[in-house]
């Protein structure tokens, strides 16, 4: 009786190896972020496995094998665990480095200062300027002359002035063409060395389109009117008085903009970010641990990140968001938000409504009767929502195991025997926009607007006397 073997193929074994070897290969030329790989995509070696022992078991009867051709082995587990502990140790050895290196050079050593000189280069008005950094602080400033000038500090970290002298001496700053565009750049060492730092304080043309890149430092920017886009991996970025838009991507860090007349988009991650009067729109796109503050946003606020996905088209007040609260206060416009885990606070909202929540409660107040529709869901918290007692509008309030309260005369909610209250109705007359309510677990509070009281007129004061004219006397 022939005797039937079983044994797996190295099909899977090769492919991991593979795939394994074009990641590090990327992470050691690519500049793939391999802690960031390793974090979110490790479950595909997983996908791997399973997809080939399924070929496997596909191909093994036609092959002259068995289905137990297809079994996991011993020595495929320990492939697959030895090579995600493979990569787990490459990315936590980078990020070591990174963080570690990074916090004892900031540390150690004494720092060493000297002036750079460097020669004003004349350029067109509107020429396109770059400034790019590795280590130190950036300040840009508008000037009317077509002229780039700059001032310059280099530092170095180190333990003696002996050595400090040698590692500064051969760094410079330089102005350089590169196509359509000057580019003002440290040169003379490698920006990656964490012992050396310039600081630059540049002037460029006013209608310059200007890009500003560093890796480890604070930039500062004001009074252009043409766009600026800047990116800080790490440092706080401060705009005011800009004429275009402004384009801001962060990794680690603050983000202050005053004044601008363009667009703003701040993208990545980092902190707090502060914008104020800007006379186009607003767009936080990532995720910072904020708070998130605008103030006067003329054509609204769009705001996206891994829990939230905000649009305001226009924002004549405050918004904040950050520390499980999202508060928005004047909001002429439409306001649509998909959140979870935040508490919610709407101050008159000016036009369509749409708020869908999870595990927190939702505040609406109008200071003004509604006229668009208003849609709240939420799950696991509950439902305010304040309207003017001269406001007509329909009314769908649905909850599960809740209540259900309405101040306005007319309207009152039912209540299952499972505890489900309902309440559906109209209030007023005129045109009524359609409100539409939906919780569980969750009140629901209908209430009236609360009117202030005028303080009672003060009486007016009587009139004085007429002053007599006395007689006319005869010639």
């Amino acid at each position: 009786m022939a005797r039937t073997q079983t044994r797996s193929s190295g099909l899977f074994s090769g492919l991991v190896l593979i795939f394994v070897g074009v990641i590090l290969l990327l992470h050691t030329y690519g500049h793939l972020e391999l802690r960031h790989f390793f974090g979110h995509w490790w479950p595909l070696i997983i996908i791997f496995w399973g997809a080939v022992k399924l070929y496997e078991r596909t191909i093994g009867p036609r092959m002259g094998g068995t289905v137990g051709g297809a079994a996991i082995t011993g020595s495929e587990v320990v492939l697959v665990v030895g090579m995600l502990a493979l990569l787990g140790i490459v990315a936590g050895v980078e990020y070591g480095k990174q963080k570690i290196g990074e916090g004892i050079m900031d540390d150690v050593g004494d720092n060493y200062t000297y002036d750079v000189e460097v020669a004003p280069k004349t350029i067109p008005a509107n020429a396109r300027v770059f400034v790019h950094n590795g280590r130190g602080d950036i300040s840009v400033r508008s000037s009317d002359d077509a002229q780039i000038r700059v001032s310059a500090k280099k530092g170095v970290k180190t333990w003696s002035e002996q050595e400090a002298d040698r590692i500064a001496k051969p760094v410079s700053v330089e102005i350089v063409k590169n196509g359509d565009t000057y580019e003002v750049r440290p040169s003379g060492y490698d920006l990656s060395d964490s012992r050396i730092g310039v600081d630059l304080d540049v002037s460029v043309p006013k209608k310059s389109p200007l890009t500003v890149k560093t890796d480890k430092g604070d930039v500062q920017v004001a009074d252009m009117t043409a766009d600026i886009e800047v990116t800080d991996q790490n440092g706080d970025v401060e705009i005011r008085n800009i004429g275009g838009d402004a384009l801001i991507d962060m990794h680690k860090g603050d983000v202050k903009v005053n004044d601008t007349k363009g667009d703003v988009k701040v993208s990545g991650k980092g902190g707090e970010i502060d914008v104020t009067n800007a006379a186009g729109s607003l767009t936080v796109d990532g995720d910072f641990y904020g708070p998130v503050r605008a103030d006067r946003v003329t054509k609204g606020v769009r705001m996206i990140s891994a829990k939230t996905d905000l649009t305001l088209s226009a924002l004549a007040g405050h918004l904040e968001a950050g520390s499980g609260n999202l508060d928005v206060v004047d909001a002429p416009g439409n306001l649509s938000l998909r959140t979870r885990d935040n508490e919610i606070s709407v101050e008159n909202p000016g036009g369509k409504v749409n708020i869908d929540n999870r595990n927190a409660a939702i505040s609406v107040r109008f200071t003004s009767v509604p006229k668009d529709d208003v849609s709240i869901t939420n799950s696991s918290g509950e439902i305010s929502l304040s309207l003017p007692g001269g406001s007509s509008f329909e009314v769908v309030a649905d909850c599960r195991n809740c209540d259900i309260s309405a101040e306005f005369t007319g309207l009152a909610a039912t209540k299952s025997e499972s505890g489900d209250s309902h309440l559906a109705g109209k209030y007023g007359s005129g045109r009524a926009p359609k409100i539409t309510l939906k919780t569980s677990y969750g009140n629901i509070a209908l209430r009236r607007t609360a009117v202030a009281i005028a303080p009672p007129a003060k009486p007016a004061l009587p009139a004085p006397p007429a002053t007599p004219i006395p007689p006319a006397t005869e010639q």
